[in-house]
């Protein structure tokens, strides 16, 4: 009897939950994905377990095993409802899970979460070969950091409405800027040459809101480049909870021509650790 596979991945703030089963022809079927916001840790885990169950109409011996991953994964020590819990690598999550989405066999994933995690994935059959290459600090901690103390904005939904009338002409620097004699030719002249390096003492809120979100999405698309040139690989798969925001995502279709690469924001790609875990190992 083929019995669904459950992944649980618990952040500082969310926990994620998906299922796989199998179908009628043998192929893994994704049950859609779900998260539920809890402060602890222990109270996330058993409330998303719980909502997931009750909404799909799972019973517990329809469950096979629970592959957990994240941060607060570790407060769990023993099984749950029975029921196996097997720990599984977020770094590998991540890109079995970037992988998976995209259908691709290789790739640089890049998991934009409260900071950035950069990893190499292969597919090679059922197996996997994955590398963290390393990250940044840059991600949605920093968003919402800045936000709160700059603007006074700590809701992502709220920061993404105040960009939508921003002006990064009041905020930042620009090739353009300082090349008025052609002098990088060659260059895509809207590149920014300094985040906040034209800080209007007009600027808006919006404006405000949309250089940092510019700031924290360039950074992350940069040092996605260059691992993606380390490798000579051109598709670089974001995953995480920013994938989600607009302005995030045109930063990187912006960049995209520029630096001759393939930005890919797949869907459920907020999702995509936790499906990386539930797969993890899975044949």
């Amino acid at each position: 009897m083929n019995r669904t596979v459950i992944g649980i991945d618990v952040g500082g703030t969310t926990t994620k939950i998906v299922g796989f089963c199998r179908n009628a022809k043998g192929k893994r079927q994704l049950i859609a994905p779900q998260f539920v916001r809890a402060t602890d840790p222990l109270t996330s885990i058993y409330g998303a377990f719980g909502k997931f169950t009750a909404e799909n109409a799972l019973e517990l011996e329809d469950i096979d095993r629970i592959m957990m991953t994240g941060a607060g994964s570790s407060v769990i020590h023993k099984s749950i409802y029975n029921l196996r819990c097997l720990p599984v690598p977020e770094f590998s999550s991540s890109g079995i899970g970037g992988l998976y989405l995209s259908g691709l066999d290789e790739a640089i994933v890049v998991s934009m979460g409260t900071g950035t995690a950069l990893i190499h994935a292969r597919r090679n059959g059922e197996d996997y070969d994955i590398q963290y290459l390393g990250g940044t600090g840059i991600g949605g901690g920093t968003l919402v950091g800045l936000s709160r103390r700059m603007i006074g904005v700590d809701s992502v939904e709220h920061i993404e409405q105040l960009c939508a009338g921003g002006n990064l002409d009041n905020v930042d620097l620009r090739i353009k800027d300082i090349s008025r004699n052609h002098a990088y030719h060659g260059i895509n002249q809207n590149l920014t040459a300094s985040n906040f390096g034209k800080l209007s003492d007009m600027a808006s809120n919006s404006d405000l809101a949309l250089g940092i979100t510019n700031m924290v999405a360039e950074t992350v698309a940069m040092l996605s480049i260059f691992a993606a040139r380390s490798y000579s690989l051109r598709d670089i798969v974001l995953i995480g909870n920013l994938t989600t925001l607009a302005p995030i995502r045109q930063v990187f279709a912006g960049l995209s021509d520029s630096f001759q690469v393939n930005f890919i924001f797949p869907d459920n790609a907020q999702f995509g650790t936790v499906i990386g875990a539930a797969l993890y190992q899975a044949k």
